[in-house]
């Protein structure tokens, strides 16, 4: 089985993407692509200046890799504040949010990564924090127990998911602004590239920028991991010039092809055209085929494939689509036509 995090390709955080740090953005004027939701972001920047208020509570939603913790660093590069990171997961007890949550001071936030996996006990610590900016605690027990609120400062706290349904109405009701982050579009990953070369010092012509940006299936963090292996190719193999021939040569030898799809995603489109004629088939039995968890199927390799058109979703299963044949180099079947008649 391969592991999530072995894929060149994962739009997940993997342990040499802290190179990327120096490569980010950290003003809103600098930010490449999401054209709706960064003009959206410098209308609540500027409000709450104008007010000289916090920021409302925000949520961005979407696959990852496409810039959500970024986007919260460059809200409080832009309101000149502090930024306390921390994740779901990693809260455990409400005494960690309680602690947590009195360190703040004014104008604050709080930015709290995969919050679709805070556990209900610390939600409803969150609550009244995010409403009336007060933190109820509970001193002693039995009898004797009494409650104290103790009044916090306003601050921010900006929420990050992949999976928006899983947060529970309460809190996800609690947010002010809810953006989702889509792909990004062949011209803005062109420009992310391009961009991340020239901070790397890269030299790169404009082929070389477009095959990396193509093959990055429009998730900046993919696109920068693809760039340096890339980057290593040309200085090892060619004249540390990255064109498109040595671009092409590099990734082809990575196992990424022209549409960024890897080993994984193929064996999924092959498994459903060879295996079960096209589809439609269930996401386990399809796990099952190819030793993949059915989860890391849905999560991180179909969403790619919906978006290029490679895979339908139907009420009976999954099923290749004519586009997904041709990529693979099959003859298209049309799964309708193989369905037995009654008459």
């Amino acid at each position: 089985m391969t592991t999530n995090t072995e894929r060149l390709v994962t739009p997940d955080s993997k342990p040499d993407d802290r190179l990327d740090q120096a490569l980010r953005p950290g003003k809103l004027g600098e930010i490449i692509g999401q054209d709706q939701v960064r003009e959206n972001l410098s209308i609540l920047i500027a409000a709450a200046r104008q007010r000289s208020e916090a920021l409302d509570h925000v949520l961005f939603y979407g696959p990852p890799g496409l810039g959500k913790t970024t986007l919260a660093h460059v809200l409080s590069n832009e309101m000149g504040v502090n930024i306390k990171i921390t994740a779901g997961p990693a809260v455990e007890r409400a005494g960690d949010l309680a602690a947590i949550l009195t360190n703040l001071r004014a104008g604050d936030i709080l930015f709290i990564d995969e919050i679709h996996r805070l556990g209900r006990v610390v939600e409803e610590v969150l609550y009244p924090a995010m409403e009336d900016f007060a933190l109820d605690i509970v001193i002693g027990k039995g009898p004797a127990a009494r409650s104290i609120r103790l009044k916090l400062p306003r601050f921010t706290v900006i929420g990050a998911t992949t999976r928006l349904a899983l947060i529970s109405a309460p809190l996800r009701a609690r947010f002010g602004a809810v953006y989702r982050l889509d792909y990004y579009d062949l011209s803005a990953m062109s420009q992310i590239v391009a961009r991340a070369a020239n901070l790397l010092q890269v030299t790169a012509d404009e082929g070389g920028i477009e095959e990396v940006a193509l093959r990055a299936r429009g998730t900046p963090r993919v696109a920068l991991r693809l760039l340096r292996r890339v980057r290593d190719f040309a200085q090892v193999r060619a004249d540390g010039t990255i064109t498109r021939p040595v671009a092409r040569e590099a990734l082809d030898l990575l196992d990424v092809d022209a549409r960024g799809l890897d080993d994984v995603d193929r064996r999924v489109l092959r498994t459903i055209i060879e295996k079960y004629n096209g589809g439609p088939v269930g996401l386990s039995t399809i796990g099952a085929s190819i030793s993949e968890e059915p989860d890391t199927i849905m999560d991180v390799v179909e969403p790619y494939l919906l978006q290029l058109g490679f895979l339908n979703r139907t009420p009976q299963g999954r099923v290749a689509t004519r586009l997904a044949y041709e990529h693979l180099g099959l003859v298209y079947q049309d799964p309708q036509s193989q369905q037995p008649s009654l008459f």
